[in-house]
């Protein structure tokens, strides 16, 4: 005979021997041998032998084999006897079996017996038994008792994942909110605990771990992380993934795995999906997703349907989202419909919106409260207007801080001031930048006499905050940099500025302009600049066109411009253009 050429697989001489080893232990068994009885026992039960198994482990269990007790009570368990598994549980327990006393404590825990249940949990987690210790920190951490915590990282401690991720999430409330405003060894802690239970594939604990390594900047692997819990169904891990995409730039990828979140019902990437609709011009897509997200019990859906709805000029439906979102708590809904009530007359309807939103912490409706109450007067009003303002101020609101920083300069508290104008110029604001500048500039010491060869001027921070303001289309600013850079002599700075000004429609730049062009000797285009100033209310530049006119022997137009320039003021201005038209209607008359 040939002999054969196939080996036998590692599962037919695992099979083999575990057959070997039954019989074995089967013979031993009939002999009396209770250990074998109890370890046959064990192998009957876990494979799903049950009628096999059960002489077996009563057997061993008359002989006093409590490992036997024990199993006894999972079979009769499964056969859908409890009370009297619990008499053989309690029978190993007492011998000092920990697996019992944990199978003891559960079936009291169901029962509701919380004494019984806490008592025999115990006696398993202190012999060190591992589903003991969580079970217990579970029944501890139900009725809110602070030893919890030292079960569950007993648990953890011996690899329990779900005690891992339990603990970790418990260590991470403590912490502080999601942004991680807790201590170093806190957080660092807390991510100990995610990786463990996300190491041994906890999905959750995956999703945590990458939010956590998200906030920390290292983007590839919470983008591993991330994928993981996906893959293994976690919707909000594929949602995180689909954001970290988009901003990674790969909007196509980021959409794959929004559809694949927001068809398992995460309303956030239903959301994001609509967004992304929204901004491709696809109005009736983006509006199916946002309705998907509200179905899904996220309010932004709402909310994000009254935008749609107000960019569309459908007001009434705008209206109606903004107040379902509002109405369930959406505090950027409750401010946006505010918003619509008061551009549609409604002030009374608009204020407690805005009291809402302002209230649960939107920084634009306690800054458009301050707009409300400061359009209502002086007085009560005014002090409301300004606390709104300052709260928003103080949540980083740049507009807010200009408006608390001029209410500040008009209370003459000018160090106030100076901080909240600060704030806001720092934010952007070109108005507070020019009047902080024109605070420093207040407090400048004059110019000191300067010797023949000295350094005539060094910039100092007023005009750096005059050209701030001005670089972003100030154009008192730009007048003011203008005036600055030509009593330094730079004339062809100032001319640039002085021109930016005038262009932009500021009648001092225009004015001052002109004064510079004549000095320069370019009478004619400094006259068509004056005639710009004074046709939009400049009274000096009118008496310098009257002067003008006067020069060239065009008596009647110089007398015209003179007539403006008395119309137009200042007082000392119409002084002298008055005395400059009587002499020019002297000299017409004779």
């Amino acid at each position: 005979m040939q002999p054969s050429a196939e080996e036998p697989t590692r599962d037919e001489l695992t099979e083999t021997g575990d057959a070997a080893e039954e019989v074995r232990l089967g013979l031993a068994a009939q002999s009396g041998d209770t250990e074998a009885s109890s370890v046959l026992g064990a192998m009957l039960l876990r494979r799903g032998d049950l009628d096999g198994a059960e002489p077996q482990l009563r057997a061993a269990t008359a002989a006093g084999d409590r490992a036997a007790a024990n199993n006894l009570g999972v079979l009769l368990h499964q056969r859908g006897y409890p009370e009297e598994a619990a008499g053989w549980w309690r029978i190993a327990a007492v011998a000092g079996s920990a697996a019992a006393a944990h199978a003891l404590g559960r079936y009291h825990r169901e029962r509701g017996d919380e004494p019984a249940a806490e008592y025999w949990l115990r006696q398993s987690a202190e012999q060190g038994h591992v589903l003991g210790a969580y079970a217990l920190a579970d029944l501890l951490e139900h009725r809110g008792d602070v030893a919890a915590e030292h079960w569950m990282r007993a648990a953890a401690e011996r690899g329990h994942r779900e005690a891992a991720y339990r603990l970790a999430r418990a260590l991470d409330r403590k912490a502080g909110p999601e942004e991680g405003t807790g201590s170093d060894n806190a957080v660092a802690e807390v991510e100990q605990w995610y990786r463990q239970a996300a190491a041994r594939g906890h999905r959750r604990a995956a999703l945590h771990l990458g939010a956590i390594l998200e906030r920390r900047g290292e983007l590839k692997e919470a983008g591993r992380w991330y994928l993981t819990s996906a893959k293994d169904g976690e919707a909000r891990a594929a949602c995180a993934l689909g954001f970290l995409l988009r901003d990674a730039g790969d909007t196509e990828s980021a959409a794959v795995w929004w559809l694949r979140a927001a068809q398992d019902g995460d309303g956030n990437a239903a959301n994001a999906l609509g967004a992304l609709h929204a901004e491709r011009g696809e109005t009736q897509t983006a509006e199916r997703w946002y309705r998907a997200a509200l179905d899904a019990g996220d309010d932004n859906g709402a909310y994000n349907l009254g935008l749609l709805c107000a960019e569309q000029g459908r007001t009434a439906q705008a209206e109606q989202w903004y107040r379902r979102a509002a109405y369930a708590g959406h505090r950027e809904a409750a401010n946006a419909l505010a918003i619509l009530l008061l551009q549609g007359g409604d002030t009374t309807g608009a204020e407690p919106w805005f009291s809402k939103a302002a209230e649960a912490g939107s920084v634009d409706a306690a800054f458009n409260l301050g707009i409300l109450y400061a359009g209502r007067g002086t007085g009560q009003h005014a002090e409301m207007a300004l606390s709104w303002y300052e709260r928003a101020a103080a949540a980083g609101h740049t507009e807010a801080a200009l408006q608390v920083g001029i209410a500040r300069l008009r209370a003459g508290e000018e160090q106030e001031a100076e901080r909240h104008l600060r704030c806001a110029a720092g934010g952007g604001s070109a108005e507070a930048a020019y009047r902080l500048a024109t605070l420093l500039d207040a407090r400048r010491p004059p110019e000191p006499a300067h010797e023949l060869g000295e350094i005539v001027h060094e910039k100092t921070e007023c005009e750096e905050w005059y050209e701030r303001a001005a670089t972003q289309g100030h154009r008192r600013a730009q007048v003011r940099v203008g005036m600055l850079a030509a009593a330094r002599g730079d004339v062809v700075e100032a001319a640039r500025w002085y021109r930016m000004a005038a262009e932009a429609g500021s009648r001092n730049g225009a004015f001052n302009l002109g004064l510079l062009l004549a000095r320069e000797g370019s009478g004619p285009e400094a006259a068509v600049w004056w005639t710009r100033a004074a046709d939009a209310g400049h009274g000096r530049a009118a008496l310098r066109l009257a002067l003008v006119y006067a020069r060239r022997g065009e008596l009647a137009e110089g007398q015209r411009w003179a007539d403006r320039a008395v119309a137009l003021g200042p007082a000392e201005v119409a002084e002298r253009a008055g005395r400059l038209r009587d002499a020019l209607r002297e000299e017409l008359s004779a």
